[in-house]
């Protein structure tokens, strides 16, 4: 499978994929095609789009990294800013920037009709289930699952499925990892930017989040309440046969493995255990109604046990030692 590194630099075309560690510049803009690049913050993709239209930033990155998403964006663009601002959902890792920026640029902010209880203060997200485990599992248990309030900044995305300043293109609505979450593709040469209905890495791997191994996957285990949903959105994705698979998590892909990689994982999408494996968490315009009961986490009493073993080691030490010393 190719990332986009590959694709276009001189001489690897016909080399394995690899993870981006070995090519990739975290701290600059990527090339993804014609009118579209990526930029990194932590871990996070965003994607400038310019059309026709005009120019768009796709989702903002976390809470505090609005000031160096907006020297790349600004550079790239010439000193010149986007026209808006499209969010493929909420989570604080997609819009935790969101309101910084546009207040800076004086562009609003687009998302789907029910996202919009998450990002004007009405609703938080379903909790959290990382009793799965795995390496996102572990990390998002200091993730944060609360709604924001982006005021009168956020519009909803128009009914007929277009997008502002981004002719070409058409918005998707692919929930299960949120209740509004949106993917956006462009028909003319079948670019998805998926947000989380999938990733292009295995973050349960702690090897492959360390190293970004390309792989197409699903979305981000722990915040995804609402598994069938997932699934069918990325049964919807994979209809689409995309050629080039740009996701908020891992390096974007592109060339026939990238579409078999969608296939594949519409046709064998794994579900986890947990929390939300059997019943979804259910959510309609007014945020989040109902919330399957928690399952057991085995990580606290892994803890616990550990605790009480080096508690228990502390104490035969000091009672050795005062023998030692009586």
């Amino acid at each position: 499978m190719q990332t986009i590194e590959e694709r276009h630099a001189p001489g690897l075309a016909e080399a394995p994929a690899r993870g981006i560690a070995s090519s990739r510049n975290h701290m600059a803009m990527e090339e993804v095609a014609h009118g579209v690049s990526y930029l990194t913050t932590a871990f996070v993709n965003l994607y400038l789009v310019q059309s026709a239209d005009g120019c768009v930033l796709v989702d903002s990155g976390l809470p505090g990294t609005s000031a160096f998403t907006r020297s790349h964006v600004e550079r790239a663009l010439g000193g010149a800013r986007p026209d808006a601002i499209v969010l493929t959902h909420g989570h604080f890792d997609h819009a935790g920037s969101a309101a910084a920026l546009a207040d800076a640029w004086g562009v609003p902010i687009y998302a789907h009709p029910l996202e919009l209880p998450y990002l004007t203060g009405r609703s938080d997200y379903a909790p959290k289930d990382p009793s799965m485990g795995g390496a996102i599992a572990q990390l998002a248990r200091v993730f944060p699952t609360s709604g924001t309030d982006l005021g009168g900044r956020v519009r909803a995305l128009p009914e007929d499925g277009s997008v502002p300043g981004m002719d070409g293109w058409r918005w998707i609505h692919t929930p299960g990892h949120t209740a509004g979450h949106v993917s956006l593709f462009r028909d003319a040469d079948r670019l998805l930017i998926a947000g989380d209905a999938l990733t292009t890495m295995d973050l349960d791997s702690w090897t492959a989040v360390a190293l970004e191994t390309p792989e197409i996957d699903r979305p981000p285990a722990p915040l995804t309440p609402d598994w069938d949903a997932a699934r069918d959105s990325v049964r919807r994705l994979a209809e689409l046969e995309p050629a080039t698979v740009g996701a908020g998590h891992g390096v974007p892909l592109s060339g026939p493995d990238a579409t078999e990689g969608v296939r594949r994982l519409a046709e064998r999408f794994p579900v986890p255990p947990g929390r939300y494996a059997a019943h979804p968490a259910r959510a309609d315009e007014r945020g989040i109604v109902h919330v399957p009961p928690p399952v057991p986490d085995p990580l606290p009493g892994r803890v616990a046990l550990a605790a009480a073993g080096l508690l228990a080691g502390i104490l035969v030490a000091r009672a050795l030692r005062d023998r030692r010393n009586g």
